[in-house]
């Protein structure tokens, strides 16, 4: 008799408790916006964060709460945009893509200072002394930035320089934020022109320790019809708003600082 009550008791109590929950699902249920999905699987899915939103659910998420805009997402296709843009009823801007570009071009040409027999991690190498070239602002050569970046578009060269692919480029930023040198930058891809250098010591202190650095001539400024390089700091700088890619500053950089974008 006791067993019968105890089974009739838990049997009662079971049902209760699923009475509960059935009601306690019904009202406490989040209804989940169909649009949510769609745009979610849209995205790239490399959770990069350079939308400033925890991966790529957190931007879906922010997309769809009218909390971010679909230019956010860097690493995004031009057709994805669209499509995301036709779901949510959003204008969408037009976009001129940015390819990072690195601001060095010594290498194995600048000589090193010291022997580094560390961690093969270019923020490790840092750390020491500001690393073993005799140019402190020279790129260290480990290439931390192909390990950042998460759509494999930097390759380490021969002469140790970092070299973006820009088809593959997402302009994620990645590769800015981890070189402890600084010497990446997010730049238009119609941008041909660029500075390949970051020194900013006296031209004679430049050359004695790397042949293809910039020397603070200011021959670049003279020959610029649009007044859109500068030396500042004794570092050539361009402004990219006046800048026509005409290449004239290319044609008179006499340590081939400057450069053209392969």
């Amino acid at each position: 008799m006791e067993i019968l009550i105890a089974i009739l008791v838990l049997g009662v109590l079971g049902l209760i408790f699923g009475i509960g929950l059935a009601v306690a699902s019904k009202k406490f249920a989040v209804t989940a916006n169909p649009k949510l999905d769609q745009v979610q699987h849209l995205l790239p899915g490399s959770n990069c964060g350079a939308c400033g939103n925890p991966g790529c659910f957190g931007f879906a998420e922010s997309l769809v709460s009218g909390k971010s805009v679909v230019e956010g997402c860097r690493v995004c296709s031009d057709e994805s945009r669209e499509k995301i843009a036709k779901i949510l009823g959003l204008a969408l801007a037009k976009q001129n893509k940015k390819i990072a570009t690195l601001h060095c071009n010594g290498g194995l040409r600048v000589k090193d200072k010291y022997l580094y027999n560390g961690v093969n991690d270019c923020i490790g190498a840092n750390l020491v002394l500001g690393g073993q070239k005799n140019c402190v602002f020279a790129c260290l050569g480990f290439g931390t930035c192909v390990k950042s970046c998460p759509f494999g578009a930097i390759s380490m060269s021969a002469e140790a320089l970092p070299v973006v692919d820009k088809v593959k480029c997402r302009s994620c930023n990645k590769c800015v934020l981890a070189c402890p040198k600084k010497l990446f930058s997010l730049v238009f891809v119609t941008n041909t022109v660029y500075v390949a250098c970051s020194s900013h010591d006296l031209g004679k202190d430049v050359k004695s320790v790397c042949p293809v650095g910039c020397i603070a001539c200011k021959l670049c400024e003279k020959a610029c019809r649009f007044d859109a390089i500068h030396v500042i700091d004794n570092l050539a700088v361009i402004d990219y708003h006046k800048c026509t890619s005409c290449k004239e500053c290319v044609k008179v950089c006499p340590a081939k600082t400057i450069r053209i974008k392969e």
